[in-house]
This record gives structure tokens, sequence and C-alpha cells, in this order.
């Protein structure tokens, strides 16, 4: 296993992490379980093989995974570095963080946490919850109480956010010591915020390297990138993630023996993309959009439709399908938008909005109509 500095945590973590959302469950009765000897099995080969961040939270799995965790990692719970989260909606009164906290530890039947994180924080939760109470100072208490070693957050908001919120928690004398975003070959949006992230000397951790399992298709993606023969598009994606000097590991929601097994030999190797070869896969990828017909840029000035069609969304859906060949996975997006009642172009006002907006001068309408067609065609 490769390992890493850890920001300025004094910490070195495995370049792959495991996330503990997706463990395999079972129904009695009417409620969900673990398969604690499952998870005893994936997370003990998952040490074995040099994994040594352990990433879960409250809700996870039925709200299940701590104490699996917990249960999971205590022959070696020294030698591993537990991370967990606070959901901020709890958070409503004095002593809420600190209720919270100790029934984490509780659930985990640990002494301490190693990195908790604020959970899927935003600018305005950050102003309205974590400034407002000052929540950092409940933070800091708890960490000079040994109860937590590193203060940390998630995140789901703009990326500009990102430097606001580590920023104002400087500023505040309570520094965020590690970050847990979204990256990945698909979504580079955190990109330039990793880079000051590491400047500031936080930790970070990327959540979903293969795109929510979008990148693990079997596809042509690599040799349509370079020209070189073709590697699986996972290992494609993991290397990506990892190839980037400014991401310290990736996390991967692991939910058998296998996938654990296959990470594991993949961030252990040596072999990875060369700083060059990085910077070409990520350029090849953005030139690749361009190859489009369809060249939506994601700027989203389109939005908000006034009809609440979300126009960007639907694009790129259609880019995974015509220009990276995931077929079955724009499709999964497409009919998943549909199911959950997002907008077509049959609820359009032909207000003309969006075309006015739009800095390619996209002939929006009739795009959204072949979009369409070729999703239903697909079906």
């Amino acid at each position: 296993m490769i390992y890493r500095k850890f920001g300025n945590t004094g910490e070195k973590i495995s370049a792959l992490g495991f996330g503990c959302m997706r463990f395999p469950e079972y129904e009695k009765d009417g409620t969900m379980y673990v398969d604690q000897d499952k998870v005893d099995e994936m997370i003990h080969e998952a040490y074995a093989l040099g994994v040594n961040y352990f990433d879960t939270a409250p809700y996870y799995c039925n709200k299940n995974s701590e104490a699996a965790v917990g249960a999971a990692v205590k022959p070696f719970r020294d030698k591993v570095l537990l991370s967990t989260k606070i959901p901020l909606d709890v958070c409503k009164k004095p002593g809420d963080y600190r209720r919270q906290l100790e029934s984490s530890l509780d659930r985990m039947g640990t002494d301490h946490i190693d990195f908790y994180h604020f959970w899927g924080i935003s600018r305005r939760e950050y102003d309205e919850i974590i400034k407002a109470q000052d929540l950092l100072a409940d933070a800091q208490k708890a960490k000079e109480e040994g109860l937590i070693r590193h203060i940390s957050f998630s995140f789901h908001d703009d990326p500009s956010a990102i430097k606001y919120i580590i920023d104002c928690s400087k500023e505040r004398g309570i520094p965020m010591e590690s970050m847990l975003v979204q990256y990945n070959l698909l979504d580079r949006s955190n990109e330039e915020m990793l880079t000051y992230a590491v400047s500031q000397g936080l930790g970070t951790v990327a959540m979903g390297p293969v795109g929510g399992g979008r990148l693990s298709a079997p596809t042509e993606l690599y040799a349509k990138l370079t020209g070189k023969a073709s590697i699986p598009t996972y290992e494609l994606a993991f290397k990506f993630v990892l190839g980037n000097p400014d991401l310290n590991c990736a996390l991967s929601g692991m939910q058998t023996l296998e996938m654990v097994k296959q990470n594991a030999a993949l961030a252990s190797s040596a072999e990875g993309f060369s700083k060059e070869e990085w910077a070409q896969l990520g350029e090849s990828m953005e030139q690749l959009k361009k190859f489009s017909e369809l060249y939506c840029t994601g700027c989203k000035y389109c939005q908000p439709c006034p009809a609440g069609i979300e126009i960007p969304k639907i694009f790129n859906m259609y880019t995974y399908h015509n220009v990276y060949g995931l077929k079955d996975t724009a499709q999964n997006m497409y009919d998943r938008y549909v199911k959950d009642g997002g907008k077509l172009l049959a609820d359009c006002k032909n207000c003309g909005f969006c075309e006015r907006k739009c800095p390619q001068h996209l002939q929006i309408r009739k795009e959204l109509e072949k979009v369409e067609a070729v999703f239903r065609k697909e079906r």
C-alpha cells in the first residue's frame, strides 16, 4: 500500500480509504441489519492489505454502519484512523454537538474519533449553524479532551465555498485539518480548491473516485483519450484520482471482498500515471467533450429554467452517452431523472430564456428534442 502525508495532521494515510456506506445488508422481520460477518471479513482484509482509513457516518446503512465499523476494527483499533461525521440538522441548541459526538463514540465502541467531520456542509450551513452556534469551539473543546483528534468537513456545495470555509475557520483560530470532497475524472469541479486546501495544510480525501460507479463500466475510454491500448475504466478512474498530487486518499465504498482486493491492488501499485500523463488525461478529457456535436460547458447560464428543466444535467447525460461511451450509465441517469419527476421538453414554456443566455449559442430546444429522442429509443 502507498501511504501519503496527510496535510499537517502528522498522519500518514493509505492511498485507498474504505468508505463504509455500502456494507452488505439483510432484512429480518421488517428491520435492516448489516451482515457483520461479511463486514469483518472485508475490513480485516483491507487492513491486512494496508488500508488504514475507514470512513463512516451516523446514517449510513440504515444507521448501522458506525457500530459495524467499530466492531470490525476492534482488534486493531489503535493502528487505524476512524472517520465519522456530525449531521448539522441535529445541532439546534447548546450541547447538541457534544451529545451527537458521544453517541457516535458509544456506537463505535471507541474512546476517540480520529477525524470528525462537519457533514456535507455548504456556505449557508457554515454561517447559519457552525458560525452562529460557534460549533468550532465545541469541536476544539472535544479535541482538547481527546475525544476527537482532528477537525474536518465534508462538502457538496459550490467549490468557491471551500475557500470561504477554510479561511473563516482559520480566522476563528480553529482551522479545519482535512476535507472530504467529490472528485473524479468526470467531475473535476473541486480540483482548484484541492490545491488551495493543500496550500493551507489540510489533508484531502476524494469521495466518488469512480463517479458513483459510472466509471466502473467496461468502456474504451482510455484508448479514446490516449490512443493507446485500453485499460479497465475503473483502473483509469483510480489512477487519475490518485495521480493528482493534491489528493491524499481515494475513498471507495466497497461492497464485496473482491472489490477490496481489486482496489487495494491499484492503490498499492507504483505504476500510476506520471505527472505528465495525468495532466494529459485531464486535458484529453476536456478536449474530448468538445468533439461532441452538443458542446454544453455546464456553465448553467440557462438556469433557472422557468419550466424547471435541468438543461445542463440532461445535456451532461448525453455527453456520457455520446462522448464517453458510458451508454448504460447515461440511460440509467436519464431514467432516474424522469422517475424523480424531472422536467422535460414537454414542460417547456417556449420563452427562449435559455437560448438568449447560452454563451455557446446552442439551439437548446432543438437539442433537447434530439437528446430526449435518443434516450427514449435506448429504453
